[in-house]
């Protein structure tokens, strides 16, 4: 209990954060371009900064190696199958709403929560676990769902698909970041200390500017009437893949870091990039725009309850 405790008392203050940018995007006044503008500088230099400066000194960090991949991505093969299954046994979907459904049961948002409540709960040592899992996570889930949807519709998939994906992903800043700081510190290159120092100046105001920020991302998503559907989704992301990745953490003998590390980001709430893929798809877009929104005020408690119970046993 008394650890259970300490995870509340350091996760509250930033969904607390969360609650603050929801609360002021929510305000009469406030007009919706300043919370796009606040998101694109997080995105585009904060977290970037934060990136880059870590992964730069990832010689003194501990690496991260194929196993964590495993691990991961094995949990949301197998959440998806299980969402796909729910979507169509409880709710009589077709095959793009059970594929979108599937998705929004594995799809955190690492971006916006996970790499801050990592950083600022797990430690520094938790950053390269989680940078390698934000530079696959995107590529593979969204050619996972891309593949199970056009072979719902046609019996078939392009790979004109794919390579558009990881074609955008190569131009994206936080996915550079992660590369080219990896590069600096894998090769024993120094940065000079004003640079290092400034990069991390920055990077100190990433974690709690990316909770603002996805609290008033929160406030474009108002949670509609599908709740049925929209709490399947959020028990599928918040509790299923969550104790699958523990449990396949512990059959691949990772570290305590490690599987600490994972607990936490597949705890993390549904990620808004499910909300573009149901666009994109015209699928189930009132259900999942209210997952987003309940994930993330639900993940406020199960994730400490979840960090809690991994640090017990580790």
């Amino acid at each position: 209990m008394t650890v259970l405790w300490q995870f509340f008392k350091l996760s509250s203050p930033l969904y607390g954060l969360v609650a603050a940018g929801y609360l002021v995007a929510r305000l009469p006044w406030w007009r919706p371009e300043w919370s796009h503008r606040i998101s694109s500088l997080v995105f585009a230099i904060a977290l970037p900064a934060m990136l880059f400066q870590v992964m730069s000194h990832q010689s003194s960090l501990p690496a991260a190696h194929g196993r964590i991949l495993i691990a991961y991505f094995g949990s949301c093969v197998i959440v998806f199958v299980i969402g796909r299954a729910a979507a169509a046994w409880l709710f009589s979907l077709d095959g793009a709403s059970q594929s979108v459904f599937g998705l929004g049961g594995v799809f955190s948002n690492i971006v916006l929560t996970g790499l801050p409540i990592a950083k600022l709960a797990l430690g520094a040592a938790a950053i390269p676990v989680v940078a390698l899992l934000l530079v696959f996570n995107a590529l593979i889930l969204w050619t996972l769902v891309s593949v199970s949807v056009e072979w719902s519709r046609h019996g078939c998939f392009s790979p004109s698909g794919f390579a558009k994906t990881a074609w955008s992903l190569l131009r994206n800043p936080i996915i550079i970041a992660i590369i080219v700081g990896s590069a600096v510190g894998r090769l024993g290159l120094r940065l000079p200390a004003m640079a290092d120092g400034a990069l991390l100046a920055v990077g100190n105001v990433a974690a709690p500017a990316a909770l603002l920020a996805m609290g008033m991302g929160l406030a474009a998503f108002p949670i509609k009437q599908q709740w049925a559907s929209a709490l399947t989704v959020c028990a599928l992301k918040l509790l299923v893949q969550p104790l699958v990745v523990w449990s396949l953490a512990i059959a691949l003998a990772l570290s305590a870091v490690e599987l600490r590390a994972l607990v936490l980001v597949a705890s993390m709430a549904v990620g808004v990039n499910v909300y573009l893929m149901s666009v994109q798809f015209r699928a189930i877009q009132g259900t999942i725009a209210s997952s987003i929104v309940l994930s993330n005020v639900f993940a406020a408690f199960t994730t400490p309850l979840l960090l809690a119970a991994v640090h017990a046993t580790t």
